[in-house]
């Protein structure tokens, strides 16, 4: 299933929301330079809502350790909610959950943050 994104913001933070799966193709070029593009807009909060991401690969477990560490240079943060059960394991085994912070939504994250 091709990649699509769109992407928003508000006070707290810049909002990614990936559909389909997220293999680091032609796509994910594009991802880092919407993370590169709000650094520079002085953004330091990325959310990725992962909802709609039903496969990730090991290429796509790169693109989102590249968005972390270009917001991480910076002293941002990065920021995954509402991973379906089967990105959920592929966190834990990969160990990224502890990387990341992860919530169950957007709502959760902007309610605790």
């Amino acid at each position: 299933m091709k990649l699509n994104y769109k992407t928003s913001k508000d006070e707290k933070a810049h909002y990614l929301f990936i559909e389909g799966d997220l293999i680091g193709d032609e796509v994910g070029p594009k991802l880092v330079e919407v993370v590169s593009d709000s650094i520079q807009e002085g953004e330091r909060t990325f959310v990725i809502d992962l909802s709609e991401v039903r496969y990730i690969s090991s290429s796509g477990i790169g693109l989102l350790i590249t968005i972390l560490t270009k917001m991480r240079n910076v002293g941002g943060e990065v920021y995954l909610t509402a991973p379906s059960e089967h990105v959920k394991k592929l966190l834990i085994i990969t160990k990224l959950n502890n990387i990341f912070t992860v919530y169950d939504s957007v709502d959760e994250f902007r309610a605790k943050n």
